[in-house]
């Protein structure tokens, strides 16, 4: 067969190849064709794109369908906030619903002098490896202090400052991401109704006695909170708040069960007011340690 006539069967071969796979791609983008909603991706627009988890959901793309597919609240997106739910709302042609921002509270407030009978641990040093050994430290309940929620927390807004979990409120997104590391669950998640909350730092379920011999600053469980405010409400010897009954307004109540708790341990958390900045205004900020990378190796003085 002639060379030209070889090339031609070749070029009418793939003309025709090109013909059915074009038909058959257009007959599938048809009969395959889904829906979709083009509210999902305005929403999805509208979210701030961190994919955090705060709300529940892998990712923002996926809390852009519950929302606008399955009705799921607007207001999940810790992130966002406030003006991410206002923009949510007026996407979906709904109303917003009063909400505020969550923010994690760390039930503790013990600090490494503060705790009694710590042992020396000397194996994986995290929080959930730790957990599982008993007798780590006298409190079974407090924080460990190995960081898994500084770790976990994509924001740097938890750090663990002298053997306790403190948050940075002024970083702080409240994505949860450090609450679901906690092995002990002493992290909590709150409606901030106010720049700053008040919380109970403790999670010692024991009764007095035997929280004096494991911590210093721990609850005895007195109630002397819980017959001044009916917003305390005892469980397991240990006073808990009801945030959803929570007055930001009932300063001079919440002031009278800070004032009457033996042991300190009902404190305000969360961005300091005006107030709290002036107190310390005067204070000399100490100075920047720069780390030195040295070893002990360094120091050693070698005979020979």
């Amino acid at each position: 067969m002639p060379i030209y006539l070889v090339v031609i069967l070749a070029a009418a071969t793939m003309l025709a190849l090109a013909v059915v796979m074009a038909y058959l791609l257009g007959w599938a983008s048809k009969a395959l064709h889904v829906e979709v909603d083009p509210r999902v991706e305005q929403v999805n627009e509208a979210l701030p794109g961190a994919n955090c988890g705060g709300c529940g959901y892998v990712g923002c793309n996926e809390y852009a369908e519950a929302v606008v597919l399955k009705g799921e609240r607007i207001n999940k997106c810790t992130v966002g906030g406030v003006s991410c739910a206002k923009a949510l709302a007026e996407i979906l042609g709904v109303e917003m619903e009063q909400s505020w921002p969550m923010r994690p509270i760390v039930h503790c407030g013990a600090r490494w002098d503060d705790r009694l009978k710590r042992n020396d641990y000397r194996g994986e040093p995290t929080c959930a490896g730790a957990n599982l050994v008993s007798g780590v430290q006298g409190c079974a309940y407090g924080c460990l202090g190995f960081g898994d929620c500084e770790r976990a927390c994509a924001f740097d807004a938890i750090h663990v400052v002298d053997g306790l979990a403190t948050v940075d409120y002024q970083k702080c997104v409240g994505c949860g991401a450090c609450e679901r590391a906690c092995p002990r669950h002493i992290i909590s998640m709150v409606p901030f109704k106010a720049e700053q909350m008040l919380a109970v730092l403790c999670s010692n379920k024991d009764f007095g006695k035997d929280v004096k011999a494991v911590c210093k600053v721990g609850c005895l469980g007195c109630k002397a909170c819980s017959r001044i405010s009916a917003l305390f409400k005892i469980a397991d010897n240990l006073p808990r708040i009801d945030y959803d009954q929570y007055d930001p307004d009932s300063v001079e109540e919440m002031k009278a069960a800070m004032e009457k708790c033996p042991r300190k341990r009902l404190i305000p958390v969360g961005k300091p007011s005006e107030k709290d900045l002036a107190a310390v205004a005067d204070k000399e900020v100490p100075a920047v340690v720069q780390p030195d990378f040295k070893t002990t190796a360094d120091k050693t003085e070698w005979w020979g």
